[in-house]
């Protein structure tokens, strides 16, 4: 896996994970480089398909560790029919929301233990993290008043419902903010913390200065 990069995009409801995703892999596709934009949960048809189950909203109550086993079950898929093989034929691979996201989702926030899911993450990912993760930092009131402004069409008209996450309390994405933070704190080398309240057009001129000194860095 070490001919491509593996760039994820973290961060709360609303930070504009997804946008500035597109964002970098139209610029480096600008400069010649091959690139992959995928997704979790998803990224393959049969991890599409848990994200669709997962999304709906009419899941029956259940324990964190089994929506954590979901997630790692696309993820799996996800790294042996997407990741993997993109990063082996030198492609770069974007990707919104990672491992990080269900550390922080079903770990720091909704309980379940670190050494659980840090065997999960040996098991299906192993080897295969990222080389940067940019995390987009965004109070979460504001997050959530973005993610409520998307779903609203013109006149306030509803044109999408909230996700199952959307509609968690505040305290549970205060903690989401936290979890991510104390993982970027303590896994410098890989994760950058990016102002997610700044205009798009400067998020990005950010996350391109990171990307260019630690990813491209002499190249031509």
């Amino acid at each position: 896996m070490a001919s491509g990069k593996f760039i994820t995009f973290e961060g709360g409801e609303g930070s504009g994970k997804s946008t500035q995703a597109k964002l970098l892999a139209d610029r480096l596709r600008a400069k010649g480089i091959d690139v992959v934009l995928t997704r979790e949960p998803g990224g393959s048809p049969f991890a599409e398909q848990i994200r669709e189950l997962l999304l709906s909203g009419n899941l029956a109550p259940h324990p964190p560790l089994a929506e954590a086993l979901l997630f790692y079950a696309a993820r799996a898929d996800h790294m042996a029919t997407t990741i993997r093989p993109a990063l082996a034929a030198g492609r770069w691979v974007i990707c919104d929301r990672f491992s990080d996201s269900t550390r922080v989702y079903q770990g720091g926030a909704g309980g379940l233990g670190a050494d659980v899911l840090a065997e999960l993450e040996r098991l299906v990912v192993g080897a295969g993290q990222p080389h940067l993760t940019l995390i987009l930092d965004l109070a979460p009131a504001l997050g959530l008043a973005r993610a409520e402004a998307r779903r609203t069409g013109p006149g306030d008209v509803a044109c999408a419902e909230a996700d199952p996450y959307e509609r968690r309390d505040l305290a549970f994405h205060e903690r989401l903010r936290a979890g991510y933070l104390a993982i970027a704190g303590a896994e410098p080398a890989r994760c950058a913390v990016v102002d997610a309240a700044e205009a798009a057009d400067a998020i990005a001129a950010r996350v391109w200065s990171l990307v260019e000194s630690r990813l491209l860095a002499g190249r031509p």
